[in-house]
Parts: structure tokens; C-alpha cells; sequence
């Protein structure tokens, strides 16, 4: 059984690894292409799809944009970014619940690098499984909103400490749930002091330009 268990472990590290290597290509690959890319986590319903919407809409005819979005099965996410008149693909991962590098390479496969200045990686909705998969992106965007509650940054810290960027979403509804902002924001900086911390309404826009400017765009 202690064989068994130490088999497991080493083909998990064996994968991480393998990913780890197919990340470095692909962040190569972008690097010669000018590509600037962003990795987008969170859980479902903490409001990535709704905020890369009105990230399109300000920086669409700034930039030539593709959006790869991730799911289990469906393509509802997708469906909605592409009403914006910008590239988009779509990967359904089926049993997995992350995005991996290998998944990235694939759909990158299928788009003329040639005709994009910013691509955006919306990674499956989950605050867990994408901690063990880098993809190659420039930065990683870690979103949480209100509604998960006050404690779902003390939660899943993990994410927190290998994010660049972090965004406490929803903040319209800060005078109706129980749920400082201010405390998610403290309590981010706690977990990685380096962490640029953005508070943001994708309903209102508020925060939008903040968002805007710390992802150097």
C-alpha cells in the first residue's frame, strides 16, 4: 500500500514537471510573438467572464485580442466573449478541473499568433486544481468576489501566493452581504505582500481602470 501511495506521488511530480516544461515553451513562443498573456483563476461565479467582457470593450480597438476560455463541458463562456467581436476558442478539459499546458499548446495550435497583441486564458472555474498548473502566461489574475464570503482568501492561499494580480470582485454589493472588502484586501497582502490588489464591480465598472492600468495595459 506505501508502494502504491509513493507510485502515485511520483507520477503526479512527473506530470507537474512535464507541465512545468511545456510552460516555458509556450511563454517562449509568446515572448517572440509580442504576445501579452494573462492567466485568469477563480471559482465560478466570482465574475472573470463578466470582467474580461468589459476589459474587451476598453481595450478591443487598442489591441488585436484572443480569448481561450476553459470548461468542463460547456462553451457558455465563450459564447459570451465572442459576442465582442474578438478571436475566441474554447477548451472543454471533460474530467479535468484546470486548465494544463499541454491543453494551452493545443489551442494555441489553432490560432495565427501573427494577428494578436493580448491573449487572456480564462481557466476553469476553481480556486484549487489550477495552483498545480503554470501556463506560461506573463501574469496570473487570481478574481474572488464578495458572495464566496469573507474567508475565501484565507481559504485557498495557495493561489494567493503565486498570483501576480488579485481581484475582489462585486465590491456593488459591499453595503448588502456582510463582507468587508477591505478585510479580503488586508488578508491578501498578508498572504503575498508583492500581490497588486484590485478592488473592482464589473456590474458598475468600478475599479475597472485600476485593473486596467496594474495589468499594464
Amino acid at each position: 500500500m506505501m508502494e502504491d501511495r509513493f507510485s502515485i506521488v511520483s507520477v503526479e511530480e512527473d506530470l507537474i514537471r512535464a507541465n512545468e516544461n511545456v510552460a516555458e515553451e509556450i511563454s517562449s513562443l509568446l515572448t517572440e510573438k509580442g504576445i501579452r498573456s494573462f492567466d485568469i483563476v477563480g471559482a465560478i461565479g466570482a465574475g472573470k467572464t463578466s470582467l474580461l467582457e468589459r476589459i474587451i470593450e476598453r481595450l478591443k480597438k487598442k489591441y488585436r485580442i484572443a480569448v481561450i476560455t476553459g470548461d468542463v463541458t460547456t462553451r457558455i463562456d465563450a459564447d459570451r466573449i465572442s459576442r465582442h467581436g474578438v478571436k475566441t476558442l474554447q477548451i472543454n478539459t471533460g474530467r479535468e478541473c484546470a486548465l494544463t499546458a499541454f491543453f494551452l499548446k493545443e489551442a494555441l495550435g489553432k490560432i495565427d499568433l501573427n494577428d494578436v497583441d493580448v491573449l487572456f486564458v480564462e481557466n476553469v472555474g476553481n480556486l484549487i486544481c489550477p495552483a498545480d498548473y503554470v501556463l506560461g502566461c506573463d501574469k496570473r489574475i487570481v478574481v474572488v468576489s464578495l458572495t464566496e464570503g469573507p474567508y475565501v482568501i484565507k481559504k485557498h492561499p495557495l493561489l494567493f501566493k503565486i498570483s501576480d494580480i488579485a481581484v475582489i470582485n462585486k465590491i456593488d454589493l459591499r453595503n448588502i452581504i456582510e463582507v468587508n472588502p477591505e478585510k479580503m484586501l488586508k488578508d491578501a497582502l498578508e498572504i503575498n505582500p508583492d500581490l497588486k490588489v484590485v478592488l473592482t464591480s464589473a456590474k458598475t465598472e468600478e475599479g475597472l481602470d485600476d485593473l486596467i492600468s496594474t495589468m499594464e495595459l
